[in-house]
């Protein structure tokens, strides 16, 4: 639970309520599976408790879907230009895995902190979206959901959006086309932190994985040596016996250990480092954002330019065309200035919005790698004091 004291879409660690001032708390929890087939889906309780007056009392409980939290980030990206929009868990496609245990309570967990991410940021707390979707009915919802937002959504659209990119990109190559592109060194500073954080942090999760995955290899392996030695230990009647009925006893006590830390590893140490990389991906949107923004803001100054030189030929000649042109270059001119502001605006929020992500980042990525320090601590000590208890009886068998 987090206060609306906080702010920033970096937030991974809740800040306890305070009550005396105004505050906006979420939790995500009792995942259900519904429906079945290819129809089926996990439906989360969300419990929000506020004091806000916009809001419909102090409580409130409603049912949402995966699809009711993407609605509600596909409406906020598009409202609020410059903001990291907190980002989303990937839609697992494959169906042996949508529907497990583990990877449910991992998608609950990121929801929980996708939305109260949204709930402790300064502007994003008070979106009107936010308040449908923590408050309206479900049918109000899904109406909602299925009316058009303005944002391509369609797997279609995005295979259009491709072509397109690709289609600029050749006439770049081919000279017929010179992008207009921001290069200020404020701007290119960022670019190449924020393309530069993606890949160690990416690469950071992948061996996060591979460390949770030889976790997992290795307490099962110890589990089976453990149940072999028990096996081994059945054979014999005397005190050989018993003390290999021990240490596959012992084996399998800390096979329990070595699975319950690659779960704790999974949890609190790769999940949040994919979520980091799932948070630069949303900047990059936000800085693509900016870029169609610049684009926009550099094109009309240039068509106002075109608009001032028409003009003047249309005076010289005394054109009857001169009223309908200067009624156009009026529009251009409030035009280029609303886009000149919407540029500026952006710039503005995201450097206050880069400020926040790496102040929380900093907190989040401190508390991720203390997890993992305390339990690799307290795994080799486990494993150390249970190998350590089995050496008088087995140093007795050596010996005798």
């Amino acid at each position: 639970m987090i206060t609306t004291q906080r702010s920033g879409s970096g937030s991974m660690s809740p800040s306890p309520r305070s009550p005396s001032g105004p505050y906006l708390t979420v939790s995500v929890s009792d995942p259900a599976k519904m429906g079945s087939g290819v129809q089926a889906y996990i439906s989360y309780k969300v419990i929000t408790k506020t004091n806000f007056p916009e809001y419909e009392g102090p409580e409130k409980i409603v049912i949402r879907r995966y699809s009711d939290f993407d609605w509600l980030k596909d409406r906020l990206f598009e409202k609020y230009k410059g903001v990291f929009i907190p980002p989303l868990p990937e839609k697992s496609t494959v169906e042996k895995f949508r529907f497990s245990a583990e990877f449910i309570e991992m998608r609950r967990q990121a929801l929980d902190v996708f939305v109260n991410r949204i709930a402790a940021h300064r502007e994003l707390q008070r979106s009107e979206d936010l308040r449908i979707f923590l408050q309206a009915d479900e049918q109000t919802m899904e109406r909602a959901r299925s009316q058009e937002t303005g944002i391509f959504k369609k797997p279609t659209d995005f295979m259009q959006i491709f072509k397109d990119v690709q289609s600029k990109v050749s006439d770049v190559v081919l000279g017929k086309e010179k992008p207009v592109e921001e290069s200020s060194p404020e701007f290119e500073k960022l670019k190449n932190y924020i393309f530069q954080l993606e890949d160690h942090l990416a690469e950071a999760q992948k061996h996060a994985y591979r460390l949770v995955k030889r976790h997992r290899e290795l307490g099962q392996s110890l589990s089976e040596f453990g149940k072999a030695f028990k096996l081994l230990g059945d054979c014999e009647g005397n005190g050989l016996g018993k003390a290999f009925s021990e240490f596959g006893a012992k084996s399998e006590i800390l096979s329990i250990k070595l699975q319950r830390e690659a779960q704790h590893l999974l949890m609190n140490f790769e999940e949040p480092l994919k979520d980091y990389v799932r948070a630069v991906q949303s900047i990059k949107a936000t800085m693509t954002e900016r870029a169609n923004a610049f684009r926009n803001h550099c094109e009309l100054a240039e068509a106002i330019k075109f608009k001032e030189i028409d003009m003047n030929k249309l005076r010289l000649t005394r054109s009857e065309k001169l009223m309908e042109a200067e009624h156009e270059y009026e529009q251009l001119k409030a035009d280029g200035a609303e886009a000149t502001r919407k540029f500026e605006t952006i710039v503005r929020i995201m450097n206050e919005e880069i400020v926040q992500f790496q102040e929380q980042k900093t907190l989040d990525m401190g508390l991720a790698f203390h997890e993992f320090a305390k339990g690799q601590a307290s795994l080799a000590n486990g494993i150390a004091d249970g190998w350590r208890s089995l050496l008088p009886k087995l140093e007795s068998l050596s010996s005798s």
